[in-house]
């Protein structure tokens, strides 16, 4: 019987008819995420072709902008699909990374309406591509990696504001790359086309330091309800996390206090900024990877 017959299925019929339905979801989920990464990538040529013509017309913006809304509506659609399951959260490192990349790109996306800060594009978009990529090449498996929908809810709390603090401190590291390129130009004073493109150097700064300012709260708030609703922070299985995650906090702390007393800028807090983002990375990815993909955990 074909699956498209559904009256008087028996009972090995309808397992036949439910197996059919979930290889047509996961087929529709694929050929989204297929979509998706197209969009990502064609926004982020576009976005290349801007930078690289030093163009500051509004219709490339828009385009750009276009693309890459389409892209995150699709790729929101994909995260919920593989993201929740019956019984909470699949939250393995694939699909962690692609959930974190949809955020990086929808705050810059958002962000670019105000502030001049869409040129972060050019290293997301692409990183978000391999995001999905990745999630559709290794799937997780719910049973290994479930966040339980039984959890505490400050744990939740502490989940989701960690995310956002590492999406911001991510957005943070981009724009410090960008900064050290415009640096280095304007020093040598060879500004090129892609650096006539950014805004100037002290926005950048600014802009630099509020991200870190915003995500350093969050991180701190991260920091605090771990320490409350985690029990176990500094068990076997999660003590490198919490040692450089903590580490990675002081390094942003020092930063913003250097900043605020002694007038940082430049080399200094690029420098202090990739610092505690690699440390951050390593926290987060680094331990994740090392227990799933390594010692399959």
């Amino acid at each position: 019987m074909s699956c498209a017959h559904l009256p008087f299925i028996s009972p090995p019929e309808v397992c036949h008819h439910s197996r059919c339905q979930l290889a047509v979801t996961a087929m529709t989920i694929n050929y989204i995420a297929i979509l998706a990464i197209v969009l990502y990538l064609s926004a982020g040529i576009k976005l290349g072709l801007r930078l690289a013509k030093g163009a500051q017309a509004i219709r490339y913006k828009g385009v750009f902008l276009g693309l890459g809304f389409a892209a995150i509506a699709l790729h929101a659609w994909v995260l919920y699909q593989n993201l929740f399951v019956v019984n909470g959260l699949n939250m393995g490192i694939f699909n962690a990374l692609s959930l974190l990349s949809w955020i990086i790109v929808s705050l810059i996306l958002v962000s670019s309406f105000t502030q001049p800060v869409e040129n972060l594009g050019i290293a997301a978009l692409p990183l978000a591509a391999l995001a999905l990529i990745l999630e559709l090449a290794f799937p997780s498996s719910p049973e290994a990696h479930l966040v339980s929908r039984d959890v505490p809810d400050g744990l939740k709390i502490h989940i989701l504001i960690s995310i956002l603090s590492y999406s911001l401190f991510t957005i943070a590291a981009c724009q410090a790359v960008l900064l050290a390129v415009q640096n280095k130009h304007l020093h040598s004073k060879r500004p090129g086309g892609f650096v006539r493109t950014l805004p100037p150097l002290e926005t950048m700064e600014t802009l630099l330091f509020r991200m870190i300012s915003v995500a350093f709260v969050l991180q701190s708030i991260s920091v605090v309800s771990g320490i409350m609703y985690l029990r176990d922070m500094f068990a076997q299985h999660l003590v490198h996390k919490t040692v450089l995650s903590i580490a990675a906090w002081m390094v942003f702390g020092i930063l913003l206090i250097g900043r605020w007393r002694f007038g940082w800028r430049g080399r200094t807090a690029i420098r202090w900024t990739m610092s505690g983002f690699v440390t951050l990375l390593l926290a987060y990815v680094g331990s994740k990877w090392v227990l799933e993909v390594l010692l399959g955990r």
